[in-house]
């Protein structure tokens, strides 16, 4: 029944998340050219606020736990496992204040309005996954960015979305890179749950009324540990928070 009511609901869904990349595009292409960063950080914030709220149109809402833990004023690597791209547009909103930047796939920095131009200008790096040697001198620019700028990176080291919410095998590349290079970093472990529901029956239609979670664990400073028992603990708290 619900797979059902959830037809018309998803078209309505897709018209205003759709209408409402194709609007912020030309609002983020003047800030970014007119104004620089602080301006397009702006509109690339506003924009994900109203792609949350597109969501809430199918009944989806957003819980994140213990964010106060977050250090300020220092450069951040936010490691999570990774479900649906529910979770970078709440992310985005809700880690808002921490400048969020996302290590993505180079096929999302072209053809997707809004998406695509913040992928390309706004800090975060386009890496080709067929491609390892590539991928290496970007996650390097990336760390010496938030090093630079107490700003942060995302990573998703399953390397790609878990469709049943089950967590995968992380890899270690990404991360070692980031906090080789970013050693006042700290790492941040977030446990996601049920972004996967949304996206259940495919892209269409969607899941309705589904309660995503967001669980901050213990920030650990990448100066404190060798990075074999960073990774350990890094891994064990995403984990241990995910929920099937």
């Amino acid at each position: 029944m619900q797979k059902l009511i959830s037809y018309p609901i998803s078209v309505i869904y897709y018209l205003c998340f759709g209408l409402t990349l194709v609007i912020f595009h030309p609002i983020q292409w003047i800030c970014f050219h007119g104004f620089g960063y602080q301006a397009h950080k702006k509109s690339v914030d506003y924009l994900n606020f109203f792609l949350v709220k597109c969501t809430n149109l199918l009944g989806t809402t957003y819980k994140f736990g213990n964010i106060e833990s977050i250090p300020k004023n220092v450069p951040l690597i936010f490691v999570s496992n990774h479900q649906s791209m529910y979770d970078i547009i709440a992310m985005i909103w809700f880690f808002r204040r921490f400048h969020c930047k996302f290590v993505s796939k180079k096929e999302l920095g072209s053809g997707i309005p809004s998406v695509s131009f913040n992928l390309r200008h706004g800090g975060s790096v386009l890496i080709d996954r067929k491609d390892p040697k590539q991928a290496i001198p970007a996650i390097k620019g990336l760390a010496e960015y938030i090093e630079k700028h107490n700003r942060s990176a995302v990573i998703f080291p399953e390397g790609t979305r878990s469709k049943t919410g089950k967590p995968k095998e992380f890899s270690q590349t990404g991360l070692k890179i980031l906090c080789k290079n970013a050693p006042s970093a700290y790492v941040v472990p977030v446990s996601i749950n049920n972004s996967w529901k949304i996206v259940k029956y495919g892209f269409f239609p969607l899941g309705l009324g589904n309660r995503l979670t967001f669980v901050v664990h213990k920030p650990l400073a990448v100066a404190a540990y060798d990075f074999a028992e960073l990774m350990e603990k890094t891994e064990a708290a995403v984990v241990q928070g995910i929920k099937i």
